[in-house]
């Protein structure tokens, strides 16, 4: 039986920000073999032939910045300390689904337990779900970001702890620390390191704009983790937090709430990417008492919602590369996976991109991001054959992108996964 596919008379648009064009794609395997206008490519006699007459071809969706955690509430506390660990594994199957059902072919996990191992059960097509590029454990200095202080500190750091937890984080200081703490990231599987660069919104005792890490120790996981040709994603939304991961060569920025004119420059200077993560901050303001978000949280919320949209913006305007993440944990209200093409949606409604730079976002930066822009993210000759099928015209409306009805098909790696 040839594994050839043939997708004809398709409105392509094809990630890379050019205009879209009617034409056909010939899928040889899990590739891309040939992209071209309609009758420009040869149609072998054995191929199955999908006439997209009518439709629009993208790449892939690409979330470059989730988490795999099986949580179902905004109380992390409670809920981690009450449900088995192996719910949350579950509940993972069911959430990559989900993500594969919306369109969305590739995620990047930015720190967990659980996406570093069931990677593998999706890539032997144990079970279905996106490709997944994982952070493995987040690396947290004391006091910081990822540091649980409501639980004992050797129940937090998985090296030690016999409780577990689908987060958790590595507790160094010091460059040594950092240096050992990177390592056994990478001993644990991580395709890119992930550091918190400062205090956050949904940590209790420090705030966003707190300084993490010392440059030094920075450049240390930097080096640590280009040593094993990988690179380093930072939670980084404080201004000074932002410019020490820049500095230290840190590759993607997540949140990035107070980036300024300087980190702005410093960020093209580097060719780093901001991941701004709009997604979750508004489903707090929208939903957070009601799904168990701690008082303190939606304080902070508050007082962080219009800088964060303002500074992106300004990072925008100053032609910053951004790619699409949500910081999406899992949930039923709001975090829920499936729903992550709300980014791409606040991406054109906030911060005034055009649909088609939502989408470049949405495919080929976020390929970048999560380390696959050489197999992924674009329709091009050699990439693999990620691809969704959308019923209409999602440079004129880009909630389309958001209604999982007009996802007609999903392809990934040539097969048909939904359609």
């Amino acid at each position: 039986m040839s594994d050839t596919v043939v997708l004809i008379n398709a409105k392509i648009v094809d990630g890379t920000g050019k205009e879209p064009f009617i034409g056909t794609v010939l899928i040889q395997g899990k590739h891309i073999q040939q992209v071209g206008l309609a009758n420009s490519v040869d149609v072998p006699k054995d191929a199955k032939v999908f006439d997209l007459s009518g439709s629009y071809l993208l790449p892939g969706l690409i979330d470059a910045h989730l988490h795999l955690t099986g949580l179902r509430t905004g109380d992390t506390v409670k809920e981690s300390l009450l449900t088995p660990y192996e719910v949350f594994v579950a509940r993972v199957v069911k959430d990559l689904e989900a993500l594969l059902n919306a369109g969305f072919t590739t995620i990047g996990d930015a720190g967990g337990a659980i996406a570093v191992s069931i990677k593998k059960a999706v890539e032997e097509g144990t079970i279905a779900g996106p490709r997944i590029s994982a952070a493995g454990y987040t690396l947290s200095q004391t006091f910081g970001h990822g540091d649980e202080h409501y639980l004992p500190i050797d129940y937090v750091d998985p090296r030690q702890s016999k409780f577990k937890t689908s987060l958790g984080s590595l507790i160094c200081d010091g460059v040594e620390e950092c240096q050992k703490a990177a390592r056994y990231a990478l001993r644990c599987g991580a395709d890119f390191i992930k550091v918190s660069a400062t205090g956050g919104v949904l940590s209790e005792r420090d705030r966003p704009e707190y300084t993490q890490f010392t440059l030094d120790e920075l450049k240390a996981i930097v080096q640590e983790a280009e040593h094993a040709k990988k690179f380093v994603h930072a939670h980084a939304q404080g201004t000074e937090g932002i410019k020490n991961s820049l500095q230290a060569g840190v590759k993607v920025i997540a949140h990035a709430i107070y980036i300024d004119e300087e980190c702005c420059e410093l960020a093209k200077e580097k060719n780093a990417i901001v991941v701004p993560t709009l997604s979750i901050v508004e489903h707090i303001m929208m939903h957070g008492r009601e799904i168990g978000i701690p008082e303190w949280g939606l304080k902070k919320c508050e007082q962080v919602y219009r800088a964060h949209i303002q500074n992106i913006k300004l990072a925008y305007r100053s032609g910053v590369k951004l790619a699409t993440g949500t910081d999406f944990l899992g949930g039923t209200k709001a975090f829920r996976h499936g729903d992550n093409a709300l980014e791409i949606v606040l991406l054109v409604e906030r911060i005034g991109m055009t649909p088609m730079e939502a989408i470049v976002a949405a495919t080929k930066n976020a390929a970048e991001a999560v380390g696959l822009s050489g197999i992924t993210g674009t329709i091009e000759q050699g990439k693999l054959a990620d691809l969704i099928v959308v019923k209409e015209n999602p440079l004129e409306n880009i909630r389309v992108l958001a209604e999982k009805e007009k996802i007609a098909m999903v392809f990934k790696e040539g097969k048909l996964v939904r359609g």
